[in-house]
């Protein structure tokens, strides 16, 4: 994990709090050019992320999310106020008062959106934190003319264009998806599927829980949370890929995000959790 804001702080502003995972080659690389890219390509800028006091974060919303529906914000686990979630440990219906500074296209902020509870929080097989606000999608966009960014629901695709959007350092890194690790493990965590970039996006502290935004849709595809610093194996700030077989590979300088496809399942009417939903495989508490 990179490390949080703070200790970055202290050690002039270098790496990210929290790590996450990776899992991966089942997922063939498709076809990507550049033409196509280019050709899809969306404006990808800062509305609608966030700044939290250590980390960054995105005002979010799912496929079957309502405009009424409490507005939520995604961020790391290890973005958690209350400290780093153990091994194994999944948090929900937590109370929190959290706030966030909501952003403009230029990385303004232009309102201070409040929590009102942890909705789920875990650094187990992901790194993910989501909040649930005080206020709707709809009072939102009224009041400050911002939209939420869409979680995507299928898998992201190898090669793909994507950006890591920080609300907190107002830097947004360009690059594409590398691959998909099979296991990525920092310390006491393991994560699963993880998505790894190319070095173009060599993210620093404080861009924890960056959405990640695939350049063709606009949808968040992952949440940035974690990199290589040194080029130790498997320790903290310095996670390690570990494929089916058991083989260990570290990469020094290679940067990662937790895929966040498989959430929107978890979520039903009125932005609820329910982990007992079809086709939800998150963690349980």
């Amino acid at each position: 994990m990179n490390k949080p804001l703070l200790a970055v702080l202290s050690s002039v502003a270098l790496a990210a709090l929290g790590a996450t995972p990776a899992v991966a080659a089942a997922h063939p690389a498709q076809p990507h050019t550049a033409r196509a890219a280019a050709a899809k390509a969306v404006t990808v800028d800062f509305a609608g992320t966030v700044s939290l006091s250590n980390c960054s974060g995105s005002v979010i919303r799912f496929p079957n999310s309502a405009d009424t529906d409490p507005a939520l914000v995604l961020t790391n686990g290890h973005c958690l106020e209350t400290g780093f979630p153990g091994p194994g440990e999944v948090i929900t219906g937590q109370s929190s008062s959290r706030t966030f500074g909501l952003l403009n296209s230029a990385g303004n902020k232009i309102a201070t959106l409040r929590a009102d509870q942890v909705v789920y929080s875990t650094m187990t097989d992901t790194d993910v934190t989501i909040y649930r606000t005080t206020t709707t999608y709809a009072v939102i966009k009224k009041s400050y003319g911002i939209s939420p960014l869409t979680v995507q629901d299928t898998h992201p695709t190898a090669g793909a264009a994507i950006k890591v959007v920080s609300g907190y350092w107002k830097t947004i890194y360009s690059c594409n998806v590398d691959g998909f690790v099979y296991r990525l493990k920092e310390g006491d965590w393991t994560w699963k599927d993880s998505l790894r970039y190319t070095s173009a996006c060599n993210t620093i502290g404080g861009t924890s829980g960056s959405p990640v935004i695939d350049t063709a849709t606009g949808n968040v595809v992952a949440v940035n949370n974690t990199g290589n610093e040194d080029g130790e194996r498997c320790t903290e700030n310095n996670p390690c890929e570990v494929d089916e077989s058991g083989n260990v590979t570290v990469r020094q300088g290679i940067n990662y995000a937790e895929e966040t496809y498989n959430i929107p399942a978890c979520f039903t009417t009125g932005n609820k959790l329910n982990l007992d939903a079809s086709g939800c495989t998150l963690p349980k508490p």
